[in-house]
């Protein structure tokens, strides 16, 4: 499961019930309140080894655009996302999630600048992340906001032009608003390397329960478990957290 569902408490106050769940499988979100430094990663490090926690990080994500323009602004990001695979790496979280970048106002008399700023952070991000023995995963992002990787065709171009390094996490909410999820699990099931989801109504990013909108969850995880994909499944809802990992558990 992800702590999104409780990032808006301080992160000690939410411990006891990330314990208490359903999963030993923690996605951290490194952002708000629950932004990683040195006494959270070691409250973190005790914990998992009491309770025999596996980590995942989730980068921060909000005023993070690793394709803007402005070089200057574009290297303090990017140092930033190198600050969380570092705590990934001392997390022994062997995998970090990151958003795409996205197109500015530049983009209309730079056409195309957004989607090489992206691949080039992109591999310096794989590079540096390497070096610590992290595996970074980018992840396929909502309509109707600007990122440069939205759609199955997207990451088509993606992966053709990246090379074999990179996987990418497919969050199905995102999929479901532009009507590809199958498509994602059919032409990428084996550069899956984990799965995010959460329910919505087919038009906005809700975070919803699973089950409680209008995804067809059995026909999700069938798809799932007919292709590639061997990752983790990750609750991302803002609440029932637990209520959808059961719900999850019948499927599978």
């Amino acid at each position: 499961m992800s702590t999104l569902f409780c990032l808006h408490r301080p992160l000690d106050e939410a411990l006891p019930e990330i314990i208490r769940s359903r999963t030993g499988c923690i996605e951290l979100v490194d952002a708000g309140p629950h932004t990683l430094n040195q006494t959270r990663v070691e409250r973190l490090l005790e914990t998992k080894s009491s309770y025999d926690l596996s980590y995942a990080l989730h980068a921060p994500f909000a005023d993070i655009n690793i394709a803007t323009d402005d070089p200057f602004i574009r290297e303090a990001l990017l140092r930033r996302l190198e600050t969380s695979i570092r705590w990934a790496s001392a997390l022994e979280a062997r995998t970090l999630v990151f958003h795409p970048g996205n197109s500015t106002a530049v983009e209309r008399f730079s056409p195309g600048s957004a989607w090489r700023h992206n691949l080039e952070s992109i591999r310096r991000l794989a590079i540096y992340a390497n070096n610590y023995g992290v595996e970074i995963m980018v992840e396929n992002v909502p309509e109707p906001f600007p990122y440069v990787l939205k759609s199955v065709r997207d990451f088509e171009r993606f992966f053709d032009e990246v090379g074999d390094e990179i996987r990418m996490v497919l969050d199905v909410a995102h999929a479901n608003i532009r009507g590809e999820t199958e498509g994602f699990v059919e032409n990428f099931g084996d550069r899956i390397g984990h799965v995010h989801v959460s329910d919505n109504d087919g038009e906005s990013d809700v975070h919803l329960q699973i089950g409680e909108g209008s995804i067809d969850w059995e026909e999700t995880m069938d798809m799932l478990k007919e292709s590639k994909f061997d990752g983790w499944v990750t609750v991302e809802s803002y609440s029932g957290v637990d209520e959808s990992l059961a719900f999850l558990e019948r499927l599978m």
